[in-house]
């Protein structure tokens, strides 16, 4: 499965709500600024040309274009560290300030049913969007993903 499939997998809706909770001020702290915006290709970034941009975006995004999912990727996740740090505690992963060591083995931590736990525990407390695809972010991420996890709810 590829970041592309995690997006489309979560459909046009929820992707149009992720963009609308992307953070320009986090995009600028973690220098992620003027990569999305050359990667969008946008001539100006804000909130609202990014979702005006969105049905373009979402084309995109069904051409498989892994490199672009990628940045969206993380302007999303760098604008909800706090979600992600929580999460991460919550499932007892060890982290730094909400990122784990790339060859970490989590099988311990992510065991049978932890999606749906995270669902459960933070559900009301963050957009139902983002953590949906923080969960499947973080199963594509630690190789556990063969197709997207979408909960009844």
């Amino acid at each position: 499965m590829q970041l592309c499939d995690v997006f489309l997998g979560l459909g046009e809706q929820n992707f149009q709500s992720l963009l609308r909770t992307v953070s320009m001020g986090r995009l600028r702290t973690f220098q992620l600024f003027d990569r999305l915006k050359a990667r969008a290709h946008l001539s100006k970034l804000n909130s609202e040309t990014l979702r005006r941009a969105a049905p373009r975006l979402w084309s995109r995004l069904s051409e498989k274009e892994d490199e672009f999912a990628s940045d969206l990727a993380q302007a999303v996740l760098v604008s909800h560290l706090d979600m992600i740090r929580a999460v991460l505690d919550f499932l007892s992963v060890p982290h730094q300030d909400g990122f784990f060591a790339k060859d970490a083995d989590l099988s311990a931590c992510l065991t049978a049913g932890w999606q749906q736990r995270v669902l459960e525990r933070f559900q009301g407390q963050y957009p139902q969007p983002v953590l949906l695809f923080y969960v499947n972010h973080l199963a594509w991420e630690v190789g556990k993903a063969d197709a997207v996890y979408t909960p009844a709810l």
